[in-house]
């Protein structure tokens, strides 16, 4: 299932830009009005705007749920990786000293 969000996220995003470098800026327009000829589109003089500026919010819209779909994914593995911690171990009494009294960890130099 994550395999298949990542490829839908790749396409999305790949169309997402496509979109955006089709659309025309806000000073294509002015152009057109002098003769430059872009206003002869695949779509028309203003019907490419409409249309263009929908399709990008819809895909803008996957890009976002695949985003979030991806991220619940990267959560999922986190939490499988954490283990849980141990109960606390009570401490230990400690060792009884040596018979000779060779137990000078608690001595202090002369």
């Amino acid at each position: 299932m994550e395999v298949l969000v990542w490829v839908l996220h790749v396409l999305i995003a790949v169309a997402v830009i496509v979109l955006v470098l089709l659309q025309h800026g806000k000073g294509a327009d002015m152009g057109a009005a002098f003769g430059s000829g872009s206003s002869g589109s695949l779509f028309g003089a203003s019907g490419s705007a409409n249309f263009l500026s929908r399709t990008t919010a819809v895909l803008a819209t996957a890009f976002f749920l695949t985003s979030l779909g991806l991220t619940y994914f990267a959560a999922q593995k986190h939490e499988a990786r954490i283990t849980p911690l141990a109960a606390p171990v009570a401490p230990s009494a400690p060792a009884p000293a040596a018979p000779d009294g060779g137990d000078k960890s608690g001595a202090i130099p002369k």
